[in-house]
């Protein structure tokens, strides 16, 4: 009995940074998305809806995700994250799948529960687009390449500058773990790099930079019941998906030559 306890631990602290990352991809998209929400949608009382305002809300959702994920996973929350360091050699290859799959679980539970608490806002909001605006990014001026340009290099700072802020730490020697990311360094710094690519580069695309952040999101505006939503628009969907990971890959690539 007391080896089955035993195994029992051990595989609730393996699935730890898993939970963490869930939870911490839930607090951002649910957060994140109601400032979406109560800017954009008719009949909010805050409905004004301010990019400033909005990069503002998308870097505290991050803030208030970082703080309860960090000390258990590092915080990633954005498969681009976890790809980028795991090319870096900081995160193992192992670990990613699981990572991602954990990060986009929670990114769609967090769209729903962000749609539920603007239900009505949502029925009573006559804009596809603006419905649509609330989930998933999309681009001001539809070019493509350009967007996937805009995406690619919002992301590489976000990637960049957090390996330049944040390195690996080694917490227990015995088991060898290397918890690096997001937490590692704490959630303001974070907090700040989100705001400062929103309020420069994010009125383009509107600046996904996290493909769990559109894809989950877009996913669940396809499939949740909302009278007269429209297309999720899936053509475009690929672009804030596959450019924040380049953009990642490329953040990585320079670090290690410079560095």
């Amino acid at each position: 009995m007391q080896f089955y306890d035993e195994v029992c631990i051990l595989a609730f602290l393996k699935m730890s940074p898993l939970i963490a990352e869930f939870v911490g991809t839930f607090i951002l998209i649910t957060l994140g998305l109601a400032v979406n929400a109560n800017l954009m949608l008719k009949g909010t009382k805050a409905k004004h809806s301010s990019w400033l305002m909005i990069s503002i809300g998308w870097g505290l959702a991050v803030f208030c995700a970082v703080t309860v994920a960090g000390p258990y996973s590092g915080a990633h929350v954005n498969p681009a994250v976890t790809f980028g360091l795991a090319i870096a050699g900081l995160f193992q290859w192992s670990s990613v799948l699981p990572f991602v799959l954990a990060q986009m679980l929670g990114a769609g539970l967090g769209a729903f529960v962000a749609w539920l608490n603007f239900k009505d806002h949502f029925d009573a909001e006559e804009s596809r687009n603006v419905k649509l605006g609330v989930f998933a990014t999309g681009p001001q001026i539809r070019n493509l390449p350009l967007n996937f340009f805009n995406e690619m290099t919002g992301t590489f700072f976000l990637v960049f500058v957090l390996l330049y802020i944040s390195g690996p730490e080694v917490e227990n020697a015995e088991t060898e773990s290397l918890v690096i990311g997001l937490g590692s360094i704490g959630a303001l710094p974070v907090a700040f790099l989100v705001m400062i690519i929103g309020m420069g580069l994010g009125g383009t695309t509107g600046y996904a930079i996290n493909p769990a952040r559109d894809l989950a999101p877009r996913v669940m505006h396809a499939i949740l019941p909302m009278k007269g939503k429209g297309s999720s628009d899936w053509g475009y969907a690929w672009v804030p998906v596959l450019a924040p990971l380049a953009g990642a890959f490329v953040a990585c690539l320079v670090h290690m030559l410079v560095s």
